[in-house]
């Protein structure tokens, strides 16, 4: 079984600030997850990201985790995310785990 764990720059690719607030975000990002899957973890971190003009930033980011994805499921998700969010990209891991609900 696979495991995706999406990881969500908060950063516009224009502006290289932060346009939407965290917590909006949060509800953007739960809203079209549910469009996908019926459930997710979404955490709150901090990296940095290097644009293709070369000009690093630290962003507030979001890490998604979805444990029984799907890859096309995940790939549609993460366009939309892309679009929303005016991304670059959107880093993606992909792992196989053993699991299942309790």
């Amino acid at each position: 079984m696979k495991k995706h764990i999406l990881f969500l720059g908060l950063n516009d690719k224009d502006s290289k600030m932060q346009e939407i607030s965290t917590l909006d975000a949060y509800k953007i990002t739960m809203a079209t997850i549910k469009k996908y899957y019926d459930g997710a973890t979404v955490q709150e971190a901090t990296g940095f990201y290097t644009h293709k003009n070369g000009e690093s930033v630290i962003e507030k980011s979001l890490v998604i985790s979805i444990l029984f994805a799907e890859d096309e499921k995940t790939a549609r998700l993460a366009e939309d995310l892309k679009t929303l969010f005016n991304q670059e990209s959107i880093a993606l891991q992909v792992e196989n785990v053993n699991s299942k609900l309790i």
